[in-house]
């Protein structure tokens, strides 16, 4: 039996021990879509802009890759249900529908999962490689403080999830040691869309933030200077995405980017106007879709 069907395996067993939750509780509470979302991105980094030798049959039949994924998305499970862990006071007012730990989750159960995820993630990150296993466990470590102090902490927290997001596109340039130049504003532009979604979350959740004494952008400076935040963002991050496009040398990334700014300029008109938890969750919502637009443009390579 190979070493990737043991360790398969044996997090399947572990996890059938520690886990008496329904299948559904379980999909909710580790927020299976953006897995998912992460499962394409890495696959998609490495089928369309890593120039490796063989077919594509054979990238996605590659065991080492499916393990880098694997363990990628174990972290990030992980991730949702400290953070969830931790903020079920926060999320009975903003998300009151969306609870499950302590209601149809005992909490030891989730902290049980939390580790148990980042330990096979670990694991799997030591038998692919030392760097790879250290990303993992700063990763594990920024996650949980994230989840526990950064997130209360105006613009830290915001910036360290969209760190750790453009991270996890490089790590498979960093793994194959391949086309840095043309991940790299890959991992640029996912790191920023994601800061922004951040702080647009956090404009969503600005009730219950400041019930229970979280320094969000939001909380610190109100709505209208935390939107000026956002501009500047977005143009600094514009500037920066056509810099590296433009130093990739890549017609197609240029192409894209070049289009992006249609999107981004509704993006600024809608957040002009928002002032209420809906359309705050149109725009978090919004931001998701450019990401995906994203990794789809990487088939174009």
């Amino acid at each position: 039996m190979s070493r990737t069907r043991v360790i398969i395996r044996f997090a399947w067993r572990q996890l059938k021990k520690a886990l008496k939750i329904n299948l559904g509780d379980l999909i909710r509470l580790t927020r299976f879509p953006n897995l998912l979302i992460i499962v394409l991105t890495q696959y998609f980094t490495a089928l369309f802009l890593i120039d490796q030798e063989g077919t594509w049959q054979q990238t996605l039949l590659n065991k080492n890759l499916f393990l880098l994924v694997f363990s990628t998305v174990l972290i990030a499970a992980a991730g949702y249900i400290i953070n969830d862990y931790y903020d079920v006071k926060i999320d009975f007012i903003n998300k009151p529908d969306r609870v499950l730990i302590g209601r149809k989750i005992r909490r030891r159960i989730a902290l049980a999962l939390h580790l148990l995820l980042n330990a096979v993630a670990l694991m799997i990150g030591v038998y692919l490689d030392w760097k790879i296993a250290a990303i993992h466990f700063i990763s594990i470590f920024l996650l949980w403080l994230y989840s526990n102090q950064l997130k209360r902490m105006p613009f830290i927290g915001n910036f360290t999830v969209g760190l750790l997001t453009g991270a996890a596109i490089l790590i498979i340039s960093l793994y194959y040691q391949q086309n840095f130049k043309l991940v790299l504003p890959y991992a640029v532009f996912a790191f920023a869309m994601t800061l922004i979604r951040e702080i647009i979350k956090d404009l969503e959740d600005l009730k219950g933030d400041a019930n229970f004494g979280c320094r969000t952008l939001p909380v610190i400076w109100g709505i209208r200077k935390t939107k000026l935040v956002l501009y500047i963002l977005l143009i600094i991050f514009m500037i920066t995405l056509a810099v590296f496009s433009y130093l990739a040398d890549n017609m197609t990334l240029n192409l894209y980017f070049a289009i992006l700014a249609i999107p981004m300029i509704y993006f600024v008109a809608k957040l002009v106007r928002a002032d209420s938890k809906r359309k705050f969750g149109y725009l978090s919502n919004y931001c998701k879709v450019i990401m995906l637009s994203g990794v789809i443009s990487m088939v174009f390579f």
